[in-house]
């Protein structure tokens, strides 16, 4: 039984003066006013006592007013909740809150084959779905031991690149119309997201899927490339590179986009490799690492002379978008490269041909990529069975959004919008 439960009790307690008893976010928020109850009317007013040494840390927690920002509505673009502890409008202390996306990707791996995974884990990142399936490919490749044929090698690549650009087109094409909105000059790229489009179609031909594509298996890819589709892709990167001028014009011209990403939500090189952010967020803080240069698998290690890392220095929502739009210039070179390579090659085979039911020899793999996110990690743990024994994921969203911990602290909320916009994560690809 609760303390004086009942309605009498509360009566007594609303009476008394006291705070009732509450659950959830209303909890935290009395929690949060509690020694300075006066101030709502809560309480009387103890007598100060002038004897006692000053405590600012425990007065800076009575002054402080907790706001839960979500979670929002599962049918939005992902399930996030942030506790902030505010002193005004600047935010004093941040928490993300995360699980209300969790689907239990890594338990359902344990009773499904390698066919059926593929099509649970291209659903974390629905905007990165092609790099989440070449991740557990990979790793099961390297148990089997098996060589991929090079025109497939190629294709992995080149797709991989697309999918890269597409995702970074997502953010460049929304964020500034979020951030700019109401400014005189122009505020979303329309440009982006048309050229977006093109590379979806290019994406949906050879997949048969617009978001999950479910085209990788293990040995190589599910079909031939059609006939005339690397005309049709390197049409759509041209395209694509065309709306570059209109990207740019905004993420450098523009004075609103600026004034609102300068110098706000600025993460240090230490705070980076602390929590494992990785990615343009972390190049933007100027850690220089790709594993396509520094580790590289598929055909990175042939395409040094096109590969290009971008970073900056300052870490702020500015660098990181700066850093995102050189590296879709770069996907689109990397892209256009695999597609000459590819139409140099002698048509042949893009898989190995297995048998239905793959089983996976024993042992352990461990398998990254560099995910348009950052650095996805695939931890393969095999029995010999036709299904996983353990396959444990890193994704890059997870370590992004515990940098919010570090981040959000002296920022304005004003500022929450260009911050949370600038940290490139997927709510699903961090609840998994």
């Amino acid at each position: 039984m609760t303390p004086g439960g009942g309605r009498a009790g509360r009566r007594g307690r609303r009476a008394a003066g006291g705070p009732t008893w509450q659950h959830g976010a209303m909890a935290e928020r009395i929690a949060g006013v509690a020694t300075g109850a006066a101030a709502w009317g809560l309480a009387p007013a103890a007598a100060p006592d002038h004897t006692a040494p000053p405590t600012p840390s425990i007065r800076q927690q009575a002054d402080d007013l907790v706001l839960d920002i979500g979670p929002q509505h599962p049918s939005t673009h992902g399930v996030l909740r942030l506790s902030l502890a505010l002193d005004g409008d600047r935010i004093m202390s941040a928490k993300p809150v995360i699980g209300y996306l969790h689907r239990g990707a890594e338990k359902l791996f344990e009773v499904r084959d390698y066919r059926q995974i593929i099509m649970l884990a291209n659903r974390h990142d629905w905007l990165g779905a092609f790099a989440n399936e070449l991740g557990i490919v990979l790793a099961a490749e390297r148990l089997l031991g098996l060589q991929v044929p090079e025109r497939g090698v190629w294709a992995r690549t080149l797709l991989a690149e697309l999918n890269r650009a597409l995702s970074h087109l997502m953010f460049l094409g929304c964020y500034p119309e979020e951030l700019c909105e109401g400014a005189r000059e122009p505020a979303g790229v329309p440009g982006a997201l048309q050229a977006r489009e093109t590379l979806q179609a290019v994406m949906e031909e050879i997949s048969g899927g617009r978001m999950h594509y479910m085209f990788n298996r293990v040995g190589g890819l599910k079909d031939e490339l059609p006939l005339g589709w690397l005309d049709r892709v390197r049409a759509s990167v041209a395209d694509t590179r065309a709306a570059l001028a209109e990207i740019e014009a905004i993420v450098f011209g523009s004075a609103a986009f600026r004034r609102r990403t300068r110098g706000i939500g600025g993460l240090t090189r230490d705070q980076v490799l602390q929590y494992g952010v990785s990615g343009p967020v972390a190049r933007a803080a100027a850690v220089d690492f790709d594993l396509r240069r520094d580790e590289p698998y598929l055909a990175y290690g042939e395409l040094g002379d096109v590969l290009r890392i971008a970073t900056r220095r300052d870490g702020d929502c500015l660098a990181r978008f700066e850093c995102l739009l050189d590296q879709l210039a770069v996907s689109l070179d990397l892209a256009d490269a695999c597609a000459r390579r590819l139409a140099s090659l002698p048509r042949g085979p893009v898989h190995v041909r297995l048998p239905k039911v793959v089983k996976v020899p024993e042992g352990h793999a461990y398998a990254w990529t560099e995910a348009p996110l950052g650095i996805s990690g695939y931890y393969l743990v095999s029995k010999g069975d036709k299904t996983p024994w353990r396959l444990k994921l890193r994704t890059p969203s997870f370590s992004n959004v515990q940098a919010l911990t570090e981040m959000l602290p002296g920022s304005m909320v004003s500022d929450l919008v260009p911050i949370l916009g600038s940290m490139f994560f997927i709510v699903g690809d961090i609840d998994k």
